[in-house]
């Protein structure tokens, strides 16, 4: 009998058995640990309901800009649609101006009743045009008199003028226009410079030459 029992403590005190119960501990401390990590892991109501609102902030402030972004566009498209159609229409002044041109200059019909009737009828047609342009917000450059201004302005040959400061518009070769605030097309003109600007020029040169 007590050879039994002690071969029965010794049952239960071998390897296996204490692997058994290891185990058995290690699993119920992984349980537990994630237990634990849940709880942290878990959001209160007051954080979920902050985050949604975050989240709604944010969706708005997009959805704002969009609608802003799109009224923006929507309206540079209304003014500005016609953009190209109105730089082409243009060519229509620079015709007439050239034809008077041409027209002016014929010896055969100058100081002529037909060459005077004419004339008047392309500035009708002129003037109706400029209407056209300017309840459409397409205007002239007004340029005389005025300082270049690379905005507006494209310098194409200099004059001399003493009478004037240097870079002062004195000739318009073509006319510019705007399109609301936006450039449809730059003047061309001629800007005034001082006398004798060339003569001092190729006297310098001269010097540098005689030098050399």
């Amino acid at each position: 009998m007590e050879k039994e029992q002690e071969q029965k403590i010794s049952n239960d005190d071998s390897p296996e058995s204490s692997t058994a119960e290891d185990k058995i501990e290690n699993q119920t401390d992984i349980e537990s640990g994630s237990k634990e990590k849940e709880k942290k892991i878990e959001i209160s109501p007051e954080e979920q309901i902050k985050e949604l609102e975050d989240k709604l902030t944010r969706t708005f402030a997009e959805m704002e800009n969009q609608r802003r972004r799109f009224e923006k566009e929507k309206e540079d498209a209304f003014d500005y649609g016609g953009f190209s159609f109105a730089k082409e229409a243009l060519s229509l002044i620079d015709n007439l101006e050239r034809s008077k041109q041409v027209l002016e200059n014929d010896e055969k019909l100058k100081g002529t009743d037909a060459l005077k009737k004419t004339l008047e009828h392309l500035d009708i047609i002129k003037k109706d045009l400029v209407s056209i342009f300017s309840k459409n917000n397409i205007k002239p450059i007004d340029c005389f008199n005025k300082k270049l201004d690379p905005n507006f302005h494209q310098a194409m040959m200099e004059i001399e003028d003493d009478t004037k400061e240097p870079g002062t518009i004195i000739q318009e070769i073509q006319k510019g226009f705007t399109i609301k605030d936006r450039l449809l097309r730059p003047s061309l003109v001629g800007v005034s410079k001082k006398k004798g600007n060339n003569d001092q020029e190729s006297q310098e040169n001269k010097e540098k030459n005689e030098d050399n």
